[in-house]
């Protein structure tokens, strides 16, 4: 009889996952593809208020989440939250900051406060989940919510691709440090994603007709549109995936 493979299992059941950033948005559709698929989540993100709500309509539904006050820009406090909290056998980061201007605007405290959360925030969470994975001797996945702007340019964007590309370079040398451990390290890239963050770039007709021009599938991104490429990258369907950008643009990277 003529033996075929088994399809790897997007199954979560037994893992836990941290999600930064989960009160809205990518973030928090990020979390939900994952307790859909059975991961226990830990929401996190400054505003616990939204947070808590979150958690319990998770909870009604049967999911396991709670809630976690974390600020990533403050890099011990996060470092002691996950150290008590963890491990973390999965890592969704989608806290972020955008403030877009042209280059000869860019503002010294706007620059350091984009690349504090994009940048310095990332890395240390990331540093943080995987610490803990190490200490258990457990694998892992970790992700990071980049951007197609962390691989070509942006108008008013320069600050804001720097601190993306600057992810995107942080995630390919981890991958190299954590593939030993079996801790898997990539970020997934979205093209424009309709949440109440972008709104007002939508509102814009220029920069509207700008981005569908750019988007060759002819729409902008939807939450949803995130939600399979976390759950791939989170369960065994990618266990040979690290170090990579999973691009969900619409073809805006293709030319």
């Amino acid at each position: 009889m003529l033996q075929f493979p088994s399809t790897p299992s997007f199954d979560l059941s037994g893992k836990h996952a941290l999600v930064a950033g989960a009160s809205s948005g990518i973030g928090m559709a990020c979390a939900v593809a994952l307790a859909e698929h059975g991961a226990e989540v830990t929401l996190a993100a400054r505003r616990t208020d939204a947070l808590q709500g979150i958690a319990d309509e998770m909870a009604a539904r049967g999911w396991a989440a709670k809630v976690l006050e974390l600020d990533v820009s403050d890099v011990a406090a996060t470092a002691e939250a996950v150290t008590q909290n963890g491990p973390f056998d999965i890592l969704l980061n989608s806290a972020g900051l955008a403030r877009h201007s042209k280059v000869v605007d860019t503002q010294p405290d706007d620059f350091d406060a984009v690349v504090g959360v994009n940048v310095k925030g990332a890395y240390f969470l990331t540093q943080a989940v995987a610490k803990g994975l190490l200490d258990a001797g457990r694998p892992g996945s970790l992700i990071n919510i980049s951007s197609q702007m962390g691989h070509v340019g942006g108008r008013e964007r320069a600050v804001y691709c720097a601190s993306k590309f600057a992810v995107e370079g942080f995630t390919k040398a981890m991958a190299l440090e954590f593939g030993p451990a079996k801790i898997r390290v990539n970020t997934i890239c979205p093209t424009f994603i309709l949440t109440e963050l972008t709104k007002s770039t939508f509102v814009d007709p220029d920069k509207r007709a700008w981005i569908l021009d750019k988007i060759k599938l002819g729409r902008a991104g939807e939450i949803e549109d995130i939600m399979g490429a976390v759950v791939y990258l989170a369960s065994d369907a990618s266990a040979l995936v690290t170090g990579t950008a999973l691009m969900v643009d619409g073809g805006w990277t293709a030319d």
